[in-house]
């Protein structure tokens, strides 16, 4: 359970961490589980719709940077994702009708792990009120050398940064952003991050000898519900399921407005979106080509 501080400290600066929420052996039970579910996957040959691999590796590389929804396809993650001493915390947030979202493991390998660009959660998939939480387990010791994951405080109960460059989403936040609010979350293997799905949040290259994997939950309540925006709706929603309480017969609005991602192809990930939106970036424009 968190502590009345735990929870005053989520609402107030827009996450808190739990140190030691996963024991020894739990750690030990999801490496094991990681490695079984990747084993044999190259960037030439794995299973498109369970696993993304990192692109900057030779065609036999073995490097893997996100696992799919492993609280959906593998039965010790679903367990996990159900258990009461997990739900008792998120309860504590959002109330007693809890609906899981989704889930995602991020690997982050030594030396190459790809960066993750700043951006807010709920940016991506709309929702009639505020009340969702990302939760971020550390399976590795996370450092600011390996990615640890970076926030900006007290930015959560604000309106939504621009996440779009010339009407399309682009994944990430597409406005300045003072990085020298942003606070680097460190952590030993086994702690928790609770965020609110409108904190700002990033994390860098993993530049150690040391991975840093984190897997990722995310569970709302039962009455915020999905604001359609196209196919990205189905995607995100295919996999929501009643984890606790009850299921909403009436929508709860909390927000007067809310910006929809148009998204100008379709993607596979936030790592694949941000790097699309990278690469425009760096292309010259027109008014440039002609000028050069």
């Amino acid at each position: 359970m968190l502590s009345p501080q735990h929870v005053e400290h989520y609402h107030r600066e827009g996450y808190v961490v739990y140190p030691g929420f996963l024991s020894r052996d739990e750690l030990a039970t999801f490496h094991a589980e990681m490695e079984r579910v990747a084993a044999g996957s190259t960037l030439a040959h794995h299973d498109k719709t369970r696993l993304e691999m990192e692109p900057k590796q030779a065609p036999d590389g073995t490097l893997v940077r996100r696992l799919y929804e492993p609280c959906t396809h593998y039965e010790l993650f679903r367990e996990f994702s159900e258990s009461d001493k997990l739900l008792d915390c998120v309860e504590q947030l959002l109330g007693p009708d809890l609906l899981f979202h989704y889930s995602k493991i991020n690997m982050k390998p030594a030396g190459i792990g790809s960066p993750v660009e700043w951006h807010q959660d709920l940016s991506y998939y709309p929702l009639t009120n505020r009340d969702s939480v990302s939760i971020l387990f550390y399976l590795d010791d996370a450092t600011v050398q390996n990615g640890c994951l970076q926030v900006i405080p007290r930015r959560h109960d604000g309106p939504l940064l621009s996440h779009s460059t010339d009407g399309f989403f682009q994944g990430k936040v597409t406005e300045p952003v003072d990085g020298t609010q942003a606070v680097p979350l460190e952590g030993k293997a086994g702690a928790v991050i609770f965020m609110s799905c409108m904190t700002p949040h990033a994390s860098i290259t993993n530049t150690s000898t040391h991975p840093r994997r984190t897997l990722i939950l995310s569970y709302r309540a039962a009455d915020a519900c999905p604001i359609y925006c196209g196919e990205m709706t189905h995607l995100t929603e295919q996999n929501v399921r009643l984890v606790r309480g009850q299921r909403a017969l009436v929508a709860r609005f909390t927000m007067t407005d809310f910006p929809i991602p148009r998204y100008e192809k379709r993607i596979a990930s936030l790592y694949e979106l941000q790097e699309q939106s990278r690469s425009a970036s760096a292309k010259p424009s027109l008014a440039t080509a002609r000028a050069s």
